[in-house]
């Protein structure tokens, strides 16, 4: 079962808003076991939405279309939808009963008429009554195919397509089951990802499919299949994932839908454990620590960090000595270290994670390359400490030594 989604705006074109609608109603969608088999975002033209409904018709069972709906002139959305199925806008007696309880209970101007014109909907149109503002949903059908416009307001249109669209779809058409299997690898470069599982890749069977979704310092790679029978879809899926495993065992950390992230990971090991963290930043600037507290519940795990960022506030909040420094460099494995077991110490953790480097574009108070990063991780019986040339773009030094640094975390975690 296909289906695509249509945004229509101007704002969207321009760069003004950012389509988030599009991301939530494919992956609504996705769940049921529709495939989304394109997204296409179209201005507030009149030619350019009656082009975008006809070819959307002539390749998909199922349109949702958001925005355009609002009162303003600019908004034609049900004016083409009406034109498009050679229609009639009327007004609902529900909906403007709705848009004058908004009023009353929320709204302390006059009810203007291109207000109450929001009532007006295609003749044939099945209205979806929103409860969360005052453009209704509708729903239309062709032949076999359907047509559903929602409200462009983002959490109006999650309403609706959860509460009325999804059960509607649900009862007209029968979906196949659709599985997706995500595994997560840190380390490792997808070229050197896809070298490693070539042969595995090449032998894959045609229901199931593989992507490579790269990110800074990880590739996760996802296998698809679909079916009605959902016992052999998962059958099928776990088959594969048995045989590639071995082929990345090394960098492989485990799945996305047991964690979105390896911080996820690392904080989940970290609670069940029942073990803490503490973590002291000098070029990461902080970004470390964010990747744990950005996330609810982290105070479980997290005791705490310090950003001492300046040589003297390592040794003024964390006892870094300063021969120690004047000897070795601020930027060693030697200071690292000592920063890492101070940290520890200072927040009585079980870990303590450390990051001393160059981001550039000088070189500051040492003079390593710019790009180098040592990073240190304390435990109760041992510290490690590793050093990385991590290039001389500014941003991405600090979130490689970030992704570094979560890297050496998790496997020093499962050492123990």
């Amino acid at each position: 079962m296909l289906a695509e989604i249509i945004t229509i705006g101007d704002e969207l074109l321009i760069g003004q808003v950012i389509d988030t609608n599009s991301a939530f109603i494919a992956q609504t969608l996705n769940n049921i076991g529709a495939s989304i088999y394109q997204i296409t975002s179209v201005q507030d033209d009149r030619a350019h939405i009656l082009q975008a409904f006809k070819d959307a018709e002539s390749r998909v069972d199922i349109i949702i279309i958001t925005g355009g709906l609002g009162p303003t002139k600019d908004d034609i959305t049900k004016k083409t939808i009406a034109e498009y199925f050679n229609d009639t806008l009327v007004r609902d007696v529900a909906v403007t009963k709705n848009i004058e309880e908004i009023w009353k209970k929320y709204v302390r101007q006059t009810l203007l008429q291109i207000n109450k014109d929001q009532a007006l909907v295609p003749s044939k149109a099945t209205v979806l009554m929103n409860e969360l503002g005052t453009a209704p949903g509708m729903w239309l059908e062709k032949e076999e195919k359907t047509f559903v416009s929602l409200p462009g307001v983002p959490f109006e249109m999650k309403k609706l397509l959860v509460s009325k669209v999804i059960p509607k779809l649900k009862e007209k058409y029968q979906f196949p089951f659709i599985l997706h299997k995500t595994l997560l690898t840190y380390g490792l470069g997808e070229s050197t990802v896809a070298k490693r599982i070539e042969a595995w890749e090449d032998a894959l069977p045609e229901n199931i499919r593989l992507a490579y979704l790269p990110r800074l310092g990880s590739v996760r790679l996802r296998l698809s299949s679909k079916g009605f029978n959902p016992e052999e879809v998962q059958k099928n899926i776990n088959d594969q994932i048995q045989k590639v495993l071995p082929l990345i065992e090394d960098a492989f950390v485990g799945f996305e839908d047991e964690a979105k992230s390896l911080e996820m990971l690392i904080a989940n090991r970290l609670t069940q454990s029942g073990k803490t963290l503490a973590i002291a930043e000098s070029c990461t600037g902080g970004d470390l620590a964010e990747q744990f507290t950005s996330n609810a519940g982290a105070s479980a795990y997290f005791n705490g960090g310090v950003v001492t960022y300046a040589t003297a506030s390592k040794t003024k909040v964390l006892g870094v000595p300063k021969e120690l420094i004047e000897k070795h460099s601020v930027v060693s494995a030697e200071v690292v270290e000592a920063m890492a077991k101070s940290v520890r110490d200072l927040f009585n953790s079980d870990y303590g994670v450390a990051t001393t480097g160059n981001a550039g574009p000088s070189k500051g108070d040492s003079d390593a390359d710019v790009g180098t990063v040592f990073i240190a991780i304390a435990s109760k019986d041992s510290i490690v400490s590793q050093s990385f040339m991590l290039g001389s773009a500014r941003k991405r030094v600090i979130k490689k030594a970030v992704n570094k640094a979560l890297e050496m975390l998790e496997k020093e975690i499962l050492k123990n």
